[in-house]
């Protein structure tokens, strides 16, 4: 048989105009190939099901091609998804085992968007902070408990990344920095940890590392340590360079990566009622009620993503037509969020399963559970075509307790 083709890679139209067809490209990193498939050639892709055999591919092929050659081109085809690690084969095996040791015995987090999602230069990188931020921040008058603010890349979210940095002051230089960030591609219901510092342009973080092994020995198997996906995950990496521009390189950081809560998503009941999410928010709402003002909240979290690039029929644009409700509903959680309603806020996500695909979920009920006193202000709502036919929303918010 045929091996079957990953599900987890990206799929999407070729980009390249004398080269149409569907581009694959693997999103975890474990292989840096991008293929262009031609199109005549991309219904072939569901022979690589696990099911049928080289013969079955080999026959449509000679079908599709009227040439009984069609054998070479289906051994190229099974070769080349092969190599590139896009088949649930032995290759595909020994390369992700060798990325997930790789990043297990790395002594730190490498940026992996500098360059592309900031720039890589610590003297542009200032230059671009100090424009995002605006001038010398005012410090709060009361202590601020955390922040939400956006995960896309700084300059799509500017506004409302601008408007949650300018909630934190100099005096909370000394805090440890608890990062909720989503995870994109990790287990759901499961939290992933790292007690490696990150590096930015900037220098290297400081890992809390005594509230880093607190957690990971109370919560057990509901978080992975040494989680490979934060070796690619962007949702903690930009909250770093936010926080290091504001109180230099060494600031102190422990970050986790929220996993989705898909089964209450499509089962219904709460996410709390997994063994493991209820583990972790009892570790964390343990560690929040001891350290209470030693700790700043920051939440990564982008939220409404719509349009055709996120499968929906109609082209979305910005804060018109049928964007206009969908700020209506955004807005609607955000007040939840706002009055520390974990359960009305995650009453709205189930519903219809959450239509409006608000990547930040996670991460939010996570804090709102964890750290129940928190009470939200919304300072920025924001929508960005993030293309011609998509938009993605977010905000920035401030949380007092």
């Amino acid at each position: 048989m045929l091996p079957r083709l990953r599900v987890d890679l990206d799929f999407m139209p070729s980009p390249v105009e004398e080269k149409p067809g569907l581009l694959i490209r693997d999103p975890f990193h474990y292989s840096d190939a991008q293929l262009i498939i031609p199109a005549p050639l991309v219904d072939a892709l569901t022979f690589f099901d696990g099911e049928k055999s080289a013969l079955d591919l080999r026959a449509y092929l000679v079908q599709l091609a009227g040439d009984v050659s069609a054998g070479e081109l289906e051994r190229h085809l099974s070769e080349t998804l092969s190599e590139s690690g896009f088949l649930d084969d032995e290759n595909f095996a020994k390369k992700r085992e060798a990325m997930h040791q790789a990043f297990a015995v790395a002594p730190v987090r490498w940026a992996q968007h500098a360059g592309s999602g900031y720039p890589d230069k610590p003297d542009e990188l200032v230059t671009e902070m100090k424009e995002y931020l605006g001038p010398d921040v005012v410090a709060p008058t009361s202590p601020t408990l955390g922040i939400a603010a956006p995960h896309v890349s700084p300059f799509g979210g500017v506004e409302s990344y601008r408007a949650a940095y300018r909630s934190l002051g100099p005096a909370d230089a000394d805090r440890t920095f608890v990062i909720l960030g989503t995870s994109h591609y990790g287990m759901p219901d499961r939290f992933g940890l790292t007690r490696k510092p990150f590096v930015s342009p900037f220098g290297h973080t400081t890992p809390a590392l005594d509230l880093i092994n607190e957690l990971s020995n109370a919560a057990g198997d509901a978080a992975l340590m040494e989680d490979y996906c934060h070796a690619i995950e962007h949702s903690i990496e930009f909250q770093v360079v936010f926080l290091q521009h504001l109180y230099g390189p060494n600031v102190k950081i422990l970050p986790i990566l929220c996993g989705s809560f898909l089964k209450s998503l499509y089962d219904g009941g709460l996410p709390e009622d997994n063994e493991h999410v209820k583990r972790m928010f009892g570790a964390l709402g343990d560690m929040a009620a001891r350290e209470g003002n030693k700790l700043c909240w920051i939440l990564g979290v982008d939220m409404a993503h719509m349009g055709q690039r996120y499968g929906d029929r109609f082209a979305a644009i910005a804060q018109q037509g049928e964007m206009q409700e969908i700020a209506a509903r955004d807005r609607k959680r955000i007040a939840s969020m706002e009055s520390g309603d974990a359960r009305g806020f995650w009453e709205q996500v189930q519903h219809q399963q959450d239509d409006l695909k608000w990547c930040g979920s996670a991460p939010i009920y996570t804090f709102l559970r964890s750290v129940p006193q928190a009470r939200g202000e919304l300072k920025q709502y924001q929508q960005w075509n993030i293309d011609d036919a998509s938009v993605v929303s977010f905000a920035g918010m401030r949380f007092t307790s």
